[in-house]
């Protein structure tokens, strides 16, 4: 058993069984892997992948059980590597950051610009996807960190820390009802359901926050355009499209001086922002360092300290009496 086997049929796994891409992903050959699987299933004395002639077609119930446990052992090897070099090259290294549009374009761009300026030598890349593509990435070891709100199903896999709370608002033209209207009194649910909405992508999936409270208004919103980017939505209230219902923090009082931004936190709570890595995980002094840069309560002790608790549930009750931040 080598552990280039079971990087092979981990990244089979990851390609949805498309041999032909895990070679191109792995620059190496379509034959080569398909005969180290081989070599490896032979080894074992079981199938790890069904077949249906040259095809592989599914993963059987032990390939699964070994492709879990073959993740596992790959993580510690990375992890040992991140050991090393933490010894050798302490200021040197990546960090990949999985997250969404708004926390990319209005919560990172200062923690970034100063994480870039103490660790010149570290380089740091980002990726934009849904919650479900986030979680993905950082469960592959693709991403070092996911930070994303809501959707927290997807991140079972993962230690979640919670980083800051944020507020929602509607977002209409001036001349809209709704900006006259919120002129004179608080906005409720059914006004807002009585007009178009444009909203994140997931916002009403899941059993957000915001479906939980048109559903308990006995309302049922009227979803016309979805995005995951909150400039694309404003762009799309401009054209006149729907009502957007937006993180606050993503409107920009200069920017945005043409858009009436309406609180609705009344409504719809507060949201949480939460930054993931996979369980087990070596993060090296800069990454310990790059989570308090984003999230000033999350030192190292107490992210330490988290890791080593077994679920979710315990992790919460870690933090429960932690105030977090409005944003």
């Amino acid at each position: 058993m080598k552990l280039q086997q079971l990087r092979y049929i981990v990244e089979v796994s990851n390609n949805n069984l498309n041999v032909s891409a895990t070679a191109e992903s792995l620059f190496t050959s379509q034959p080569g892997i398909s005969k180290q699987v081989r070599m490896l299933e032979d080894e074992l004395g079981i199938q790890i992948f069904g077949r249906s002639g040259k095809h592989l077609t599914h993963v059987t119930k032990a390939g699964q059980e070994i492709i879990n446990i073959s993740n596992d052992i790959l993580s510690k090897v990375e992890s040992i590597k991140a050991v090393a070099y933490e010894h050798t090259k302490p200021d040197q290294g990546a960090l990949n950051i999985a997250t969404t549009h708004t926390q990319a374009r209005y919560a990172l761009p200062e923690v970034i610009g100063k994480f870039i300026k103490h660790y010149p030598k570290v380089s740091l890349h980002m990726h934009q996807g849904t919650p479900a593509q986030i979680s993905e990435m950082a469960i592959k070891g693709e991403a070092d960190f996911a930070i994303a709100t809501e959707s927290m199903h997807y991140y079972e896999d993962l230690v979640m820390l919670p980083c800051y709370h944020w507020g929602r608002s509607v977002v209409v033209n001036p001349d809209h009802p709704l900006a006259k209207l919120s002129r004179v009194r608080e906005l409720e649910i059914e006004d807002i359901a009585a007009f178009p909405l444009v909203t994140y992508v997931f916002g009403f999936q899941n059993k957000s926050d915001l479906e939980i409270a048109f559903n308990e208004a006995g309302q049922d919103p009227n979803v016309v355009f979805t995005a995951t980017s909150a400039d694309v939505l404003k762009t799309y209230v401009r054209l006149g499209l729907g009502v957007g219902v937006l993180a606050s923090m993503a409107i920009d009082k200069e920017l945005d001086k043409d858009l009436v931004a309406i609180d609705v936190n009344h409504l719809f709570g507060h949201a949480t922002t939460k930054i993931g890595f996979r369980r087990g995980t070596f993060l090296r002094s800069y990454m310990y360092d790059f989570i308090e840069e984003f999230a000033p309560h999350l030192t190292k002790n107490l992210v330490s300290q988290a890791a080593s608790l077994r679920d979710h549930d315990q992790v919460e009750a870690l933090f429960k009496d932690i105030k977090l931040p409005l944003r």
